[in-house]
C-alpha cells in the first residue's frame, strides 16, 4: 500500500514538475575550446601590438622632430579613452541586440552579462569576453588611423573630443550594422543587405579613412605646406612600425575566423601574400616613374597590401590574394603620388591613400573574387525570401559590395564633417601658428621626443 501511494506521489510530483517553466540551460565549460580560446587571445595581443608600438612607430617616424611625441600620445592615449568607453557602452552599441542600425548601449552596459560563456551567435567555442576583448582591440586602433592626417597641427584636447564624438557615432553603429546581431549589412546574422567584409574593410578603413579625408580638409594644410620640406625625420622609427604592423595584422585577419581551423589558416596566407604583392608593385611603379624604388615607398606599398586584402582574406583562394595586393600597390600608388599632388589636400601620413582607397580595391575585388571554396559559409548561410543565395563572387556581389562601400563613405564623410564642426564651435580645431612652429610636442605637451 506505501508503494502505491508513494507511486501515486511521485507521478503527481512529476505532473507538477511538468509544468513549471523551464529553467534555462547552464553553460557548459566543455563547450569552450582551449585552442579556439588561446588563438583568439594571442590575436587580440596582435591587434593591440599594431597600435602600440607598431603605428606610434609608423606615423611617430614620420612626422617632424618637433612633433615625434605628440604622434605617438595620439595613438597612445586612445588605448586607454576607447577602452573605457568600450568597456561602459561601446561594446553593448556594437554587439548587444538592437535594430538593424545599432545595438542598445544599455544591454551590457559596463559589461553586464558579457561573461565566460560563448555566444553561438558571434563565436561558439570561445567566451563571449574574449569575443569581446579581441573586438576592442580594433576599436582602439580605427580612430588612431585618422589621427595620421591631421598630424603637427590639431590640439590635443579638440582630438580627444573628436575621437570621442566619432567612436560613438559612427564606428560603434556601423560596426554592428556589418558584424552585429541583425545588422543590416551582415551577410550571416540577418542582415537585409549582404556585404562581404572579413576583419574591417568598411568598419575599419574605409570609415577612418575617408574621415581622415574630410578632416584633413577641415582643418586646413600644415603650415608651409606644400612648399616647406617635411619630410619624415626618422624613417628607421617607421620601418620597425611596418614590421610590427605586418606580423600584428595576422592577427586582425586570421583572428577574425573566430577559431584557430582552416579559415584562420587560409586568411593568414591571404594576408601575407597580399602584402608581398603591393610591396613589390608600389616599389616597381616608384622604380618606373621615378627612376628608383624608396625603402618608405616599399613600406607604404606592405600596409597598403595589408589593409586591402583586410576585408577579403577570410574569403578569397591565396592567388586572388595575390592579384588583390599588386592591384593595391598600383592603385594605392596612384591615389598617394597622383590625386593628392592634384587635388592639393594635406593627408599628412596618407590615411586615405593608403587605408580607404585600398580597402575600397579590395572590398570591390572580393565582389567578384570570394569563393565558397575557401568559405563555405557564403554559399549556404545568407537567404532572401526563404531561399539561400550564394554570396560567392559575381556581379550580384559585387553591387552589394558597392552598396556597403559608398553607405560607409557617406557616413564617415557627413558624420564627421558635424563632428567637425561641432568641435571646432567648441573649442577650436587648430593650435596657435607660434604653437604649430614651436611643435606640438612643446606646445601641448611640455616635452621633446630629443634632447639636444
Amino acid at each position: 500500500m506505501l508503494l502505491v501511494f508513494a507511486g501515486l506521489g511521485l507521478s503527481s510530483f512529476s505532473a507538477a514538475a511538468a509544468d513549471l517553466p523551464t529553467p534555462p540551460p547552464v553553460p557548459s565549460v566543455a563547450a569552450i575550446n582551449s585552442g579556439d580560446n588561446a588563438w583568439l587571445l594571442a590575436s587580440s595581443a596582435l591587434v593591440l601590438m599594431m597600435t602600440a608600438p607598431g603605428l606610434i612607430l609608423f606615423y611617430g617616424g614620420l612626422v617632424r622632430t618637433k612633433n615625434v611625441l605628440s604622434t605617438m600620445m595620439h595613438s597612445l592615449i586612445l588605448m586607454a579613452l576607447i577602452s573605457a568607453l568600450w568597456m561602459v557602452f561601446g561594446y553593448s552599441m556594437a554587439f548587444g541586440e538592437g535594430n538593424a542600425f545599432c545595438g542598445n548601449p544599455l544591454t551590457h552596459l559596463f559589461l553586464n552579462g558579457v561573461g565566460l560563456a560563448p555566444d553561438p551567435d558571434y563565436a561558439g567555442t570561445i567566451p563571449v569576453q574574449t569575443f569581446m576583448l579581441f573586438q576592442m582591440m580594433f576599436a582602439i586602433i580605427t580612430p588612431a588611423l585618422i589621427s595620421g592626417a591631421v598630424a603637427e597641427r590639431i590640439k590635443f584636447s579638440s582630438y580627444v573630443l573628436f575621437m570621442v564624438l566619432w567612436i560613438t557615432l559612427i564606428y560603434f553603429p556601423l560596426c554592428h550594422m556589418v558584424w552585429g546581431k541583425g545588422g543590416y549589412f551582415n551577410w550571416a546574422l540577418g542582415g537585409k543587405i549582404p556585404v562581404l567584409d572579413f576583419a574591417g574593410g568598411t568598419v575599419v578603413h574605409i570609415s577612418s579613412g575617408v574621415s581622415a579625408l574630410v578632416f584633413a580638409l577641415m582643418i586646413g594644410k600644415r603650415d608651409g605646406f606644400p612648399h616647406d620640406p617635411m619630410v619624415p625625420h626618422n624613417v628607421v622609427l617607421s620601418l620597425i612600425g611596418t614590421g610590427l604592423l605586418w606580423v600584428g595584422w595576422f592577427g586582425f585577419n586570421a583572428g577574425s575566423a573566430l577559431n584557430a581551423g582552416s579559415l584562420a589558416t587560409s586568411a593568414f596566407a591571404a594576408t601575407h601574400f597580399s602584402a608581398a604583392a603591393a610591396a613589390l608593385s608600389w616599389a616597381a611603379m616608384e622604380w618606373k616613374l621615378r627612376g628608383r624604388p624608396s625603402v618608405l615607398g616599399a613600406a607604404s606599398g606592405m600596409v597598403a597590401g595589408l589593409a586591402t586584402i583586410t576585408p577579403a582574406s577570410g574569403f578569397v583562394t591565396i592567388p586572388a590574394a595575390f592579384c588583390i595586393g599588386i592591384m593595391a600597390g598600383i592603385i594605392c600608388y596612384l591615389a598617394v603620388t597622383k590625386i593628392k599632388s592634384t587635388f592639393g589636400y594635406d593627408d599628412s601620413l596618407d590615411v586615405f591613400g593608403v587605408h580607404c582607397v585600398g580597402s575600397i580595391t579590395g572590398m570591390l575585388m572580393l565582389g567578384f573574387l570570394a569563393s565558397a571554396a575557401v568559405n563555405p559559409a557564403i554559399a549556404t548561410t545568407f537567404q532572401a525570401n526563404g531561399a539561400v543565395v550564394s554570396l560567392a563572387g559575381g556581379f550580384p556581389q559585387f553591387l552589394n559590395q558597392l552598396i556597403g562601400v559608398v553607405f560607409t563613405a557617406a557616413l564617415g564623410a557627413i558624420g564627421t564633417f558635424v563632428i567637425v564642426k561641432v568641435v571646432d564651435k567648441v573649442m577650436g580645431l587648430r593650435v596657435d601658428p607660434e604653437d604649430e612652429s614651436v611643435g606640438l610636442d612643446l606646445s601641448q605637451h611640455g616635452e621633446r621626443a630629443y634632447n639636444e
